[in-house]
C-alpha cells in the first residue's frame, strides 16, 4: 500500500481552526511531495500540545486515504 511520511507540528490554536471551517492540512512529505489531507484524521493524536510527531499516511492506488499511524513523537 502506498504511503507518505510527514513530520507535523500543529498547535492547539491551529487545530481549533478546523472547527471554524478549515478542513484540510497542507504539508510536505519527507520525499518532497506536497500533500493535502482532511484534518479530522489527526484527531486521535490531538493533545494539549496540539499534534506533534512523524506520521505515516497510507493511501490506496487512487491516493484515497486508508489509515494513519504515528511513527514517532518529536
Amino acid at each position: 500500500m502506498p504511503s507518505l511520511v510527514v513530520d507535523l507540528y500543529i498547535s492547539p490554536e491551529e487545530y481549533q481552526r478546523s472547527y471554524l471551517g478549515v478542513r484540510q492540512v497542507l504539508a510536505f512529505a519527507r520525499d518532497g511531495r506536497r500533500v493535502q489531507f482532511p484534518v479530522h484524521i489527526l484527531q486521535p493524536y490531538l493533545t494539549h500540545d496540539g499534534i506533534v510527531g512523524t506520521f505515516c499516511i497510507y493511501v490506496d492506488q487512487h491516493n484515497k486515504f486508508q489509515r494513519i499511524e504515528r511513527l514517532a513523537d518529536r
